[in-house]
């Protein structure tokens, strides 16, 4: 399989304070990066550094994070063959990605979640904590694979699998819903443990809304429980997983 050609992918909207050291921390592993405006009105597209491995996307309104995760996928897609997707608003390092990397091994091509550690302490908003706990299980009774981090932004996707999978969800729901639509295509889905630093209470920008991003998870779930009640989804084998034993780690580039 040879050396991952990887990219960084990073969704933006509204997170003008922090997307400039998210993206300058990015560079510091020499990949192409794409910033993918969604419809900011902070004005934060102007604050991500000029350099030639960035290239910034725009979607003249608001159409979901998942509508920009999809939009950076098949942008990646000419000069990479994963990309590796992190949040704008600063919680993650994007300098840990080789440790994402680290987890594919020929000839399986999976999806790789970070697992974000220390989410029970008490800086992490409580809703982050439910939140998590909750999409674990949905995702686990819809047919997808049982993980401890369905929602952590911070993933490595094989982008060609991924775009290919069909997903329909454009907003939150969308980093859920792929996890089950990957479990049935057979595209292994692992973890990683990487690091969190969410910050104080006041200070950080989520535009995650309780009520009505839950709701559209359920019309999610609900969707793919049907499905899968009435036999239109099989979880297939998951295709080269576990790797053989002699298989090596293909090392990020």
């Amino acid at each position: 399989m040879g050396e991952v050609r990887a990219a960084f992918v990073v969704p933006l909207f509204d997170h003008a304070a922090t997307i400039g050291g998210v993206v300058a921390r990015a560079l510091e592993l020499d990949w192409p990066v794409f910033v993918i405006d969604d419809g900011s009105t902070d004005g934060g597209a102007e604050r991500v550094p000029a350099h030639p491995r960035v290239r910034v996307l725009r979607h003249p309104v608001n159409q979901g994070k998942g509508a920009a995760l999809l939009t950076g996928l098949a942008a990646a897609a000419a000069v990479a063959d994963y990309a590796v997707a992190v949040d704008a608003d600063g919680q993650h390092d994007p300098r840990e990605a080789g440790r994402l990397l680290g987890a594919v091994r020929a000839p399986a091509r999976p999806l790789v979640i970070g697992a974000r550690e220390g989410m029970q302490g008490e800086s992490v908003p409580f809703g982050s904590r439910f939140g998590r706990g909750f999409s674990n299980f949905w995702v686990a009774a819809s047919g997808g694979p049982w993980v401890t981090d369905s929602q952590s932004g911070f993933r490595a996707y094989p982008i060609e699998e991924t775009l290919a999978l069909g997903a329909r969800a454009r907003r939150f729901q969308f980093e859920v819903g792929i996890l089950v639509l990957a479990r049935w295509a057979g595209i292994p889905v692992v973890e990683v443990p990487v690091s969190v630093a969410y910050p104080p209470a006041g200070e950080r920008v989520s535009h995650f809304l309780r009520g009505r991003d839950s709701l559209r998870n359920a019309a999610v779930f609900t969707r793919l429980l049907a499905l899968r009640a009435v036999g239109r989804a099989r979880v297939r084998p998951a295709a080269g997983w576990p790797p053989p034993a002699s298989g090596g780690t293909v090392s990020p580039r």
